[in-house]
């Protein structure tokens, strides 16, 4: 049968395919070696961890090569139940909505809860051990494949509970704040938007809010905020619950803050988190006066909540996935070629799922999976702008979970303050190879603003929402529950903060706050983006500073993963996170991007 549709057209089955990515999807069976089922894997998991009941009582006692030996196991137990996790967790981000999916997972995280009961006594003892005997033990090269690791968990000796009491937080965990956080993403990936007499996604809702004509964006902030409010008193009830649940975890472990306990997975100190977030608070200049500028550009005398996210682009163009995809490409293979070969697999091989699908989880993530398999990355694809930066994002997380592999279990992934620099960076470098190939102002100036949107966004939104669960989490803690309205009372009042008199927050954004899945299943991290953006911003500066010859230092910052602390690590690229003033230095390169946007705006002629 001829086909009567022109491969040039927009309406032929090839442009559309390309524009929505429908045909790009991964291929997660792998991770289930031999045809074995996650409950197969479990069950060999379950067994191993039998075997390590003869060293309870013996910890303290265990020669390095019998500390080997143990860790060893717990590392294949990690790789049994990572492997098992990671393919009921990816299938069912496919599509919340189906049951079955759903209760899978359930059976998945009841099963790991048991294995990871038998093995609770391995930390107390190890955390109870003589400081002596564990310096010398983790001096020993022959546990340097954990050494860090095992060195972390020293540092949670004053938040342990006796066995008794954490063997009953871990096995009613599954029915506890996990629980309610499946809830919560089902409940969020359910929400459907209403335009243009078609139901959307939420997220296809959202991704009106760049549309450069202010009557589409006002009337999908409207629909957004009307398919918000059917569940919002449930939202925000299992808000409650979850930052009651921290609250009493907290008061149980002996946690200074609400954040304390974030701050300690991340290798950070209470002060210097503090520190940060306070920079940022204090540069709210920025993002105002971008936001100022941004009002001309579009024609308005204020900007409304709903046009922050508007497209400056003098047009609306789509961008289907093999153009973004070459784009991609390109730019990771303008700083390294061994950077690019691994972009250019994650691509081809099926390591990513990008379509947008009923059910399907929102936003975007990658999986680390586990060091013996390849990491994942879950888009969904709407043909922006800004979606091609989102996919250098997310490959930015992959080259750096693939690149790590070497450092096996214990050390792959990096505390949460460095997880977002190889992202961050990937992104920078695609938005600056692509300004090296445009001459004409309007689109320079378009650039611009969108890589200085994405610094605010990254920046100054996220430390926004930081301020937010502040407020959240301390008020439940010193007045109760709240209510609907005092959660928007805060949102509006965090983001108000930032943004000052440059932008109008209306009535309809009070419900926003509603879908983050941040606030729900991880307390505390937003501000790991603010870090990484800025930490990443001070890299990618080494490298404007040395050229290719600061390449080695930064794959060899990669290949490293979490193997040392965030201090060592930034070393390598000749950062020092000690230093007072190096949010500061982060911060003026933001500036130094408004700058050249404001003066890319002029010379486009953008002013009026």
């Amino acid at each position: 049968m001829t086909n009567t549709f022109s491969p040039d057209s927009p309406d032929s089955p090839e442009v559309v395919a390309d524009l929505t990515a429908a045909d790009v999807t991964w291929t997660i069976e792998t991770l289930l070696p031999g045809g074995a089922t996650p409950d197969d894997l479990l069950a060999q998991a379950d067994t191993l961890a039998d075997t390590l009941s003869s060293y309870r009582g013996r910890i303290a006692e265990l020669d390095a090569a019998e500390m080997a030996e143990m860790m060893t196991t717990l590392a294949e137990i990690g790789e049994l139940s990572s492997r098992a996790g990671n393919y009921v967790m990816l299938r069912f981000s496919e599509n919340t909505a189906e049951p079955e999916r759903g209760a899978a997972m359930v059976a998945m995280q009841e099963q790991a809860t048991a294995i990871s009961t038998k093995m609770i006594f391995i930390d107390l003892e190890w955390a109870a051990v003589s400081d002596d005997h564990a310096d010398k033990l983790l001096s020993d090269d022959r546990l340097a494949f954990c050494s860090h690791h095992l060195a972390n968990l020293r540092r949670n000796r004053p938040h342990l509970l006796t066995e008794a009491e954490e063997r009953v937080l871990t096995e009613t965990s599954v029915t506890g704040a996990s629980a309610w956080v499946r809830l919560f993403s089902e409940l969020t990936s359910s929400i459907e938007v209403e335009l243009d007499g078609e139901t959307v996604p939420l997220e296809s809702g959202l991704s009106e809010l760049q549309h450069p004509d202010r009557e589409v964006r006002q009337v999908a902030a409207q629909a957004v905020t009307d398919a918000l409010a059917p569940g919002l008193r449930t939202r925000a009830f299992v808000f409650n619950t979850l930052l009651l649940d921290k609250s009493v975890d907290d008061r149980l472990r002996n946690f200074d803050s609400w954040v304390s306990a974030r701050n300690l997975s991340n290798e950070a100190s209470d002060e210097s988190v503090e520190a940060l977030v306070q920079a940022v608070v204090g540069r709210y200049d920025i993002p105002q006066r971008w936001y100022a500028l941004k009002a001309k550009v579009l024609g308005v005398d204020k900007l409304a909540d709903y046009d922050r996210m508007a497209s400056v682009a003098s047009s609306d163009e789509e961008i289907g996935w093999s153009q973004a995809t070459t784009m991609v490409r390109d730019a990771y293979a303008s700083f390294s070629d061994e950077l690019a070969g691994v972009v250019g697999t994650f691509i081809d091989d099926g390591w990513i799922d990008a379509p947008m699908r009923p059910g399907k989880r929102p936003g975007a993530f990658c999986a680390y999976t586990v060091p013996s398999h390849h990491p994942y990355v879950l888009l969904n694809w709407t043909a922006r702008n800004r979606d091609v930066l989102t996919l250098a994002h997310e490959l930015g997380h992959g080259v750096h979970a693939y690149l790590a592999r070497e450092q096996g279990l214990f050390h792959q992934s990096t505390p949460l303050t460095l997880a977002e620099t190889a992202s961050v960076f990937g992104e920078t470098v695609t938005n600056n190879r692509l300004l090296e190939m445009i001459d004409d102002p309007g689109e320079r100036f378009s650039l611009l603003a969108s890589t200085l949107e994405d610094s605010i966004a990254t920046v100054f939104r996220q430390i926004a929402m930081n301020r937010f669960e502040h407020a959240v989490h301390t008020e439940r803690r010193d007045v109760g529950e709240l209510s609907v309205e005092r959660f928007g009372d805060l949102w509006v009042d965090s983001q108000a903060a930032m943004v000052g008199d440059s932008v109008e927050i209306t009535d309809n954004y009070r419900s926003w706050w509603s879908y983050i899945p941040h606030f729900m299943g991880t307390p505390g991290y937003v501000y790991a983006y603010a870090y990484g953006q800025l930490l990443a911003l001070s890299v990618y500066a080494r490298y404007e500073t040395e050229g290719d010859a600061f390449v080695p230092a930064y794959l060899d910052m990669l290949r490293a993963g979490g193997s040392r602390s965030p201090e060592e690590l930034g070393k390598i690229v000749d950062c020092d996170l000690t230093d007072p003033g190096f949010w500061d230095a982060g911060l003026k390169i933001v500036e130094s991007q408004l700058t050249k946007a404001e003066d890319a705006a002029r010379e486009a002629g953008r002013l009026g």
